[in-house]
C-alpha cells in the first residue's frame, strides 16, 4: 500500500512541547490549499485553518485536541453548479509509543489489539505532523455529495409506458415479438 503524501506538512516533536502544552494556530497557504483541493477533487479550497492545543499524556505521549476549519469549493451533484461549503471539524486524539508485544505472543492478541477503538494513535519517533492531522479531519470532514441549498433530485419522468427496465421480458412471456420461421 502506497503511504499518503501529505503536501501541509507542521511536524512537531514531543520534546518541544512543555509540561503546561502549546497552542498551534495554522493556516495553510494558497500553494498548499491548490494541491490539497486537487487531492480531495475540490474546485477550490479558498481557506483551511487548524487550532490545535497540544499536551503531554504520561510520560511518552501527546493529546491534541482543537478545530480543523474550511471552506470548500464543490459541485452540486443536482445541477453541477458551484458551491462552497463550511467543513468545522473537531479533533480530540491521543498519541503513545506503540506497545511493545511479548517475544511470547501469539496472534490472538494481534486480532484483539486492532479492535481497540480507544487504543491512542502510535507515536512513532516521538514526533507528529499537526498538517497531516488537519489534512486528514479536512477529507473526513468533506460532504460527499454536495447540494445547493434547496435543490431537490428529481428523476425524469417516464413517457412511455413500456420504457421500463422490465418491459422487453413482459413483451416476451406474452408470446409477442417471438417470430417463428
Amino acid at each position: 500500500m502506497k503511504e499518503a503524501n501529505f503536501s501541509w506538512s507542521a511536524p512537531i516533536a514531543l520534546a518541544d512541547i512543555p509540561d503546561a502544552g502549546q497552542r498551534f494556530d495554522l493556516a495553510a497557504n494558497e500553494d498548499t490549499r491548490a494541491q490539497l483541493a486537487k487531492l480531495a477533487g475540490l474546485r477550490t479550497l479558498p481557506r483551511l485553518e487548524a487550532t490545535f492545543d497540544v499536551a503531554r499524556h504520561g510520560a511518552r505521549g501527546l493529546r491534541i485536541t482543537g478545530r480543523v476549519a474550511a471552506t470548500v469549493g464543490q459541485a452540486c451533484v443536482v445541477t453541477l453548479e458551484p458551491i462552497d461549503n463550511e467543513v468545522e471539524e473537531d479533533v480530540n486524539l491521543v498519541f503513545a509509543p506503540p506497545r511493545e508485544r511479548p517475544a511470547d505472543a501469539d496472534g490472538d492478541d494481534a486480532a484483539t489489539e486492532s479492535l481497540d477503538l480507544d487504543a491512542p494513535e502510535p507515536l512513532i519517533g516521538d514526533i507528529i505532523d499537526l498538517g497531516a492531522i488537519a489534512t486528514e479531519f479536512l477529507l473526513l470532514g468533506i460532504d460527499p455529495y454536495p447540494r445547493k441549498p434547496g435543490t431537490k433530485f428529481e428523476p425524469p419522468p417516464l413517457d412511455d409506458a413500456g420504457a421500463h427496465p422490465f418491459a422487453a421480458l413482459a413483451v416476451l412471456k406474452k408470446g409477442q415479438g417471438v417470430k417463428n420461421d
